[in-house]
This record gives structure tokens, sequence and C-alpha cells, in this order.
């Protein structure tokens, strides 16, 4: 049963409501693409460059590749987190998290339309509290946009016809409750967690869905998937900000 009305979160957010949400992009000059997005104080740092080769497996097949990287800096949570680099090796939390972004990305566009080319999309978390991974999604898309256009200033206008928005956000269930855009304390607490990806706003690329401590059932799902497209909207609404007014630094969920 779902009874969403009268739950009262602890941000005062209402149930089916984003954080607030910004995005800015040409962070940094040493990239081809740059955005900085924030969820509420979930901040990623998301950056493109491009490789004038594709992987060997692609090797003449008029294909080119995206794939991405993520990392939380050992300051972007309470407690400093140890760089995986000093470990030697990868989480599993890591390597799943850059296949869903990679996934996501590569949902975005024909893959022959960047022939022979590898781009990489570096996802660093700044600070976390919750829903990482999404974001990263979100400002990857913006990243890998503006990274192709500056990779390929001529063919900006077929790209601009061709290329799909990706966005992503996180709902889950706690108690009977379905909740949008989870921070850290929800996430932690909640009996069910799903991060939602979605293509335009209109198509699911992936869902991700998992009863931590209960089954849910087709009504909490369709609510919860819902309150997911209702997010995507907002953010798909923001990206297209951007990709009508190239020169525009910086929007804000608030601009809508």
């Amino acid at each position: 049963m779902i009874n969403t009305s009268d739950y009262k979160r602890k941000n005062g957010r209402l149930v089916d409501e984003m954080r607030f949400v910004s995005i800015e992009r040409n962070i940094v000059s040493t990239s081809l693409g740059s955005v900085m997005v924030s969820y509420g104080n979930t901040k990623v740092l998301c950056t493109a460059n491009v490789e004038e080769k594709s992987p060997p497996w692609l090797k003449n097949a008029g294909k080119g590749w995206i794939t991405a990287e993520y990392s939380m800096l050992p300051g972007s949570s309470v407690g400093r987190i140890q760089r995986e680099a000093i470990k030697g090796k990868q989480s599993g939390r890591t390597q799943e998290i850059q296949r869903l972004i990679g996934r996501s990305l590569r949902a975005s566009l024909d893959l022959s339309l960047i022939s022979e080319k590898t781009v990489t999309i570096d996802c660093d978390v700044i600070q976390a509290d919750g829903g990482t991974r999404t974001a990263s999604i979100t400002g990857g898309w913006l990243a890998l946009l503006d990274g192709l256009f500056n990779n390929m200033p001529e063919r900006r206008s077929e790209f601009l016809k061709l290329i799909k928005k990706i966005s992503a956000v996180s709902v889950g269930l706690i108690g009977e409750n379905a909740l949008l855009d989870l921070d850290y304390g929800e996430d932690s607490s909640c009996a069910v967690d799903m991060n939602v990806v979605m293509q335009n706003s209109d198509k699911f690329v992936e869902i991700q869905g998992t009863g931590e401590t209960k089954a849910f059932d087709q009504k909490e799902l369709t609510t919860m998937l819902e309150f997911a497209k209702k997010g995507i909207k907002t953010l798909s609404d923001l990206q297209e900000i951007f990709v009508e007014q190239p020169k525009i630094s910086r929007v804000v969920s608030s601009d809508l």
C-alpha cells in the first residue's frame, strides 16, 4: 500500500520533489567538456576527453566507444575515504557504477557517429549525500555533449539532431511512502532502493531496483517510476537549456 500524502521528509521536501539541482559547465579548461552537477549536497565533477582511436576490439568496425570512470575523492564523505589507487584495486561498487554510467551514456547516440574515437567520461565525487551515480549520469551526458562539440565543431548541428538526452534519478520506499531523489539519510534507511535512467525523459534506459528489507508490489513500482519520470523531466529540461543556449554557464532548478 502506498501512502505518500502526509509523509514528512526531514529536509522539508514533498515526497515527489527533487533536491535543488545546479549544473555548471566549463569548470576546467584542460578537458574538452566539464560539468559540475549538484543534487542538493551531492556534487560531482564530470569531464570528457576524446582519444582519436577506438578500442582494439572495435578496430575497423566503423564505430567509436564511450566509457566512464568513477571515483569518490577522499574528502567527499564524513571520514576520509582511502584512494582506491593506494589499495591497488577498484571496489566492486566502483566497477558497477562505472559500467552503469558507460552503458547509460552509450544509449545517447549511435556509436558510428563517433567512428574511431574513444570518449572517456570521468566522474569524480566532490561531496556525497546520496545519488552520486545518478548525478554522474546526468552531468556526464552534458560533459559528453560539450566534449563532442569541441572535438568536432563542424558536426554540431548533426549531433544536435541525433543525440538523445540521458539523465537519472533515485527513488525508493521508506515504510509505505515512495520518495523521489533520496539523500544519504533516506537512502541508508529505505526498504526499497531504485535508480532509474531515462532517454529524453520518455524512454527507460535502465532500472536498478532492490528490495533491501522488503519486497514491493506492482502499485509501489508504478508509483516509484512515476516519481522518477517527474524528476527526470526536470533534469531533462535543465539539460535542454544547455543545448539551446551554448553560451550559458549555469542552470538551476529554480530556472524552470
